[in-house]
């Protein structure tokens, strides 16, 4: 276990992970490509298309917490309903890429401090958008993702009225299972546990290959 800020516990090793996982099963980080038939996987941060203009992730993977994963899934049942399903920009984010960020915005309207850490780092956030299904087209919403202007607000109304309109069913969608959107951007979730589970700052790469 790594300490950062004082009184600031950032979980960094897979050995401690794994412990806590075995004495806490919900505390698990799933493959929500496994997890979630249908779903749309457009992980920026494995990309240069971010606002840091360049890949932060090795690799483009989504993991969440059990319990998150499993409320993740109960949404994407629910929008297959309408004809539509989800696609993640982003889930569990490792402490040390939330730190890059904040060095980067240097403001905590679109980027957690590294004082506090962010709900992506404990795996209970969620960056999401919408898509047809069965062809994964996009679905009109505000803004891209990641877009730091106003009408990235959750509550802003000078948009098209079809916009508007699938920017509340996802809402909706999101909230009937247990997530809270946070207003300054449409697509940011976090799930109603996330206080449940610590931080983390584990690359993907220790999930997909974890030490024997």
């Amino acid at each position: 276990m790594s300490f950062t800020y004082p009184g600031l516990a950032v979980v960094s090793s897979g050995a401690e992970y794994r412990r806590q996982v075995a004495g806490q099963p919900a505390g698990e980080l799933v493959d929500l490509a496994r997890h979630i038939p249908d779903l749309v996987l457009d992980i920026r941060y494995a990309t240069a298309q971010n606002l840091l203009g360049r890949p932060v992730y090795e690799l483009a993977r989504a993991y969440l917490r059990r319990p998150v994963a499993e409320a993740l899934a109960r949404v994407q049942a629910a929008l297959a309903g309408r004809g539509l399903g989800l696609c993640v920009y982003d889930a569990y984010r490792p402490y040390h890429v939330t730190v890059r960020f904040y060095e980067h915005v240097q403001d905590e309207t679109f980027a957690a401090p590294p004082w506090r850490g962010s709900r992506h780092n404990r795996g209970a956030s969620v960056d999401v958008g919408l898509v047809e299904l069965p062809s994964g087209r996009p679905v009109p919403l505000p803004t891209d993702f990641d877009e730091l202007t106003p009408a990235a607000h959750a509550r802003y109304a000078q948009l098209p009225a079809h916009v508007l309109l699938n920017r509340c069913v996802l809402l909706a969608a999101m909230q009937a299972q247990g997530f809270v959107n946070y207003p300054g951007e449409w697509w940011h979730f976090d799930h109603a546990s996330w206080a449940s589970f610590g931080l983390l700052d584990l690359p993907f790469e220790a999930l997909e290959n974890p030490e024997p």
